[in-house]
């Protein structure tokens, strides 16, 4: 096959990776061995101007296709079996902590290095408690909008950049999934065009020094990725499926017989059915590739 067309397939991967909470674009770039090249290609891009525009026009093309081709899809399983897709990815993200943890045992270990990840975990919840303004902020007008929207890009592109940071769970996390997937779905210029700036001016001043980060002291940037991902296990739980609540409310055995309480039994299992799906998926890939 092509390499250009191959470029292409894997972009659409990680375009669709992308849309996931819980699942690192930059992961899945590991995984299918595009991840150096993409880095080197945009931190080195003028010593080869021609061959990484190619390279990098390839993947994105790939990537565009991705979100965009399967966006509403996302969609329609987030409004129609909410619970069961968010265990999934709950699952997820716990199914890639024990890889995550593996890679802060390099280098020089101090207990003081514990402290990025503390850090990371409380940056995580201190989000949760301004997640109204911030979708307030995304759904303003005017120049107050754009900015808002050019920094939420910023936050994507590290988040594409960092392998172990799911881009759309720090969407999320900021409580810009929902407006994300809608502007893709609906292709809503005023949301993606301040959205796409920010993400490329992003990428372009911070890859070099996200490398370096990831050179030169990786345990701490490690911890710190894994406080992010302990934290989003939090910030992502939606609490228990509504099933659960109504077999708590019954009072006689005879209830349970009813339309409403057996569609809640079959939602908590089809939760708990996710989770577990979510996990050993993400832990089959981890030992299939080598890394997540």
């Amino acid at each position: 096959m092509n390499v250009t067309v191959k470029n292409i397939i894997k972009g659409v991967i990680i375009g669709i990776a992308t849309l996931v909470p819980g699942v690192s674009g930059g992961t899945m770039a590991i995984i299918l061995g595009l991840y150096d090249d993409i880095i080197h290609s945009i931190s080195s891009y003028f010593s080869d101007i021609k061959r990484n525009t190619i390279f990098i026009l390839t993947v994105g093309i790939g990537g565009a296709i991705g979100l965009f081709g399967f966006s509403w899809i996302m969609k329609f399983l987030l409004s129609q079996f909410r619970f069961p897709m968010t265990y999934l990815f709950i699952g997820v993200i716990i199914g890639g902590i024990p890889v995550l943890y593996q890679k802060v045992n390099t280098g020089e270990r101090r207990n003081v290095d514990w402290l990025y990840f503390v850090i990371g975990f409380i940056i995580i919840l201190v989000m949760k408690f301004y997640d109204v303004t911030i979708v307030n902020l995304a759904n303003s007008t005017g120049v107050l909008q754009f900015v808002f929207l050019f920094f939420a890009g910023i936050i994507i592109a590290v988040a594409l950049i960092l392998p172990g940071i799911s881009t759309s769970f720090m969407l999320l996390a900021i409580g810009l999934y929902d407006i994300f997937i809608d502007a893709i779905s609906n292709v809503k210029l005023n949301y993606l065009v301040p959205i796409g700036l920010g993400t490329v001016f992003g990428v372009l001043t911070t890859t070099r020094i996200l490398e370096n980060s990831m050179e030169k002291k990786p345990r701490q940037t490690y911890l710190l990725i894994l406080g992010f991902v302990v934290g989003s296990v939090l910030q992502v739980f939606p609490g228990f499926p509504e099933g659960f609540y109504k077999l708590l409310s019954i009072g006689r055995i005879a209830e349970i017989l009813t339309g409403e309480v057996l569609l809640g039994i079959v939602e908590i299992i089809a939760s708990i059915a996710s989770l577990i799906l979510g996990y050993f998926l993400i832990r089959f890939m981890s030992k299939k590739f080598g890394d997540i």
